[in-house]
């Protein structure tokens, strides 16, 4: 577990550009760290998270301090939230053009209007108005 624990602490100092002492009271949150269930994998997506959010003015860089970092309720917090995948909605495919329906002719029109006043005509017989 020592070994471990060197490593990951080696990892965070190398990803942080940080030098930190690897003292007695980091090498018990590195142990809960990895009592928790957590890997070096998790310390890099969380570690890459955090830079990204800094950058992006989101984050303050006080959250790459390891006594913040290995805080394990909130280390899993980040852990959770670097791993949401958030998509964009597809855009809407636009419609296609319906083709342009042709105007019928005045002959059609006329038709279509005769039709219409004999079915009014025989409506108005059936219900007696």
């Amino acid at each position: 577990m020592i070994q471990r624990i060197q490593q990951a602490h080696a990892l965070y100092c190398r990803l942080t550009g940080q030098r930190a002492s690897l003292r007695f009271d980091r090498e018990r949150l590195w142990y809960e760290f990895f009592h928790a269930g957590f890997s070096e994998a998790d310390l890099k997506r969380v570690i890459s998270y955090l830079q990204k959010e800094i950058r992006e003015g989101r984050r303050n860089v006080g959250a790459l301090k390891l006594s913040n970092l290995l805080q394990l309720d909130r280390f899993e917090e980040d852990l959770n939230i670097s791993q949401v995948r958030l998509y964009a909605p597809k855009p809407a495919q636009p419609l296609a053009p319906s083709p342009p329906v042709p105007r019928p002719s005045p002959e059609e029109d006329e038709a279509a209007r005769q039709r219409a006043l004999q079915i009014l005509a025989r409506f108005y017989a059936e219900h007696g108005l």
